[in-house]
């Protein structure tokens, strides 16, 4: 089973990315396609790009970043779950991205951006701009969540709207489709 990965964005106190990541990963367990993990940039805490390597040589010198580097290089697919930062995605995730090179390429990845009236799609748009320098295929198919503190209840729960989890499902379909297809280009490497 081709492995998924979740990755959180925000690393703030009192962020609220890991609820819609938590949300995400479930309905992605549940679709039965993916083995899924989250991973959450809080809690995984890279320091600022430390590696006296360019990343495309593959050369890590520090503990942290072969670890990052494993787990990466495992995945098949990602969803990356953004939040909106004047105007762009959260620096820890661009910080989390240039530490490695070869491990992202020739994946696809699904964005899930949420934030006030404009639902995160500047950090979306942003993101998926910058993934393709990876080779990474940002899909089409996108989560953009409007006013999303007003669907987190009150025990910390998203709750999405039935648009938001037919759009979501949608998404998780097409990110079986490219990522099947993606192997066979990255086999031919």
């Amino acid at each position: 089973m081709d492995k998924l990965l979740i990755i959180s964005s925000t690393v703030r106190p009192g962020r609220k990315g890991p609820i819609i990541a938590s949300w995400i990963t479930d309905l992605a367990k549940e679709s039965g396609q993916f083995e899924v993990e989250m991973i959450d940039l809080g809690e995984l805490k890279l320091p600022l790009m430390d590696e006296p390597n360019h990343p495309s040589m593959k050369k890590y010198e520090h503990e942290h970043t072969k670890k990052w580097s494993a787990k990466i290089d495992v995945a098949d697919a990602f969803i990356f779950v953004t939040g909106e930062y004047n105007f762009g995605y959260p620096a820890p995730l661009r910080n989390a991205l240039e530490y490695l090179y070869q491990e992202w390429n020739y994946k696809a990845a699904g964005v899930v951006s949420y934030g006030g009236i404009s639902a995160g799609t500047r950090a979306a748009k942003a993101l998926k701009d910058d993934l393709a320098t990876f080779k990474i295929v940002p899909l089409y198919e996108a989560v953009n969540i409007p006013f999303f503190t007003e669907r987190i209840n009150e025990e910390d729960i998203f709750e999405p709207a039935e648009t938001t989890s037919r759009i979501a499902a949608a998404m998780l379909k097409e990110l079986v489709r490219w990522t099947k297809g993606l192997k066979t280009i990255k086999a031919d490497v």
